[in-house]
């Protein structure tokens, strides 16, 4: 690769200010100075030190973030804030994308990667990774609910959605739930409960697939996935709705 498009890759600037920095002498591969941007260079296996330190290169970059109400879960938007705006630039220099979208008033998990296999995996229609969402209803849940959701209720347009697991965990004039399911249709939580008469106050997404929300997280945090994490998410076994 050459060595501009490795530095500028990685948030050192444009090719043209990478240019100026390569003049400078500070750039070496393995020990020897070199100041041409269209060198090339093995980011992996040479040792490229900029400045006195070495330059770590990778491609992908897994963001796991609790997101804030109020923000939406796309790249760019003019009028509104974007959960990439939360981003520090040297993570948003690899031009990261939302997993999957939440709504703009949810809260909760969202993992932001600019690994576009891994994302057509995790949100193929083909597929079934379940995602599980805490809420508040205002109303009363009750079994009838739970086996409603689990046949699968049909929504304001007319779809019926695919079954959902519902678990009361509070029940009253205002009952706490967790709910599975393993599809993403508009607002399908929200339009879900509506469909058996009853308002969502507060939703918030809890899991993904393999992925939990990291609790130490402060609305509007992130972090990178770990190792393990990240293993998991790429080795977890969906289930083909066709097989």
């Amino acid at each position: 690769m050459r060595i501009d498009k490795i530095l500028s890759n990685l948030g050192y600037g444009s090719r043209k200010e990478v240019k100026k920095l390569l003049k400078s002498g500070g750039l070496t591969v393995n020990g020897q100075v070199e100041k041409d941007g269209k060198a090339q260079a093995d980011p992996y296996a040479d040792t490229i030190i900029l400045n006195g330190e070495e330059i770590h290169y990778r491609e992908f970059i897994y963001l796991l973030m609790n997101k804030p109400p109020g923000v939406i879960s796309a790249t760019e938007d003019k009028r509104e804030e974007t959960v990439v705006d939360l981003l520090s630039m040297e993570d948003a220099v690899f031009e990261p994308f939302p997993v999957g979208r939440l709504d703009k008033d949810t809260e909760g998990l969202l993992l932001l990667t600019n690994d576009g296999q891994l994302s057509h995996q995790l949100l193929s229609p083909k597929k079934h990774v379940p995602k599980t969402y805490f809420a508040v209803i205002e109303g009363e849940v009750t079994e009838k609910d739970i086996d409603a959701f689990k046949q699968g209720v049909t929504l304001d347009d007319g779809y019926v959605t695919k079954p959902g697991h519902l678990k009361i965990l509070k029940s009253g004039i205002s009952s706490d739930i967790e709910l599975t399911i393993t599809e993403g249709k508009f607002h399908q939580v929200k339009r879900m409960f509506e469909s058996v008469g009853k308002r969502v106050v507060y939703l918030q997404r809890i899991s993904m697939g393999p992925l939990k929300l990291d609790e130490e997280l402060e609305l509007g945090e992130y972090r990178e996935l770990t190792e393990e994490e990240l293993d998991q998410l790429k080795n977890y076994q969906v289930t083909d709705v066709n097989s």
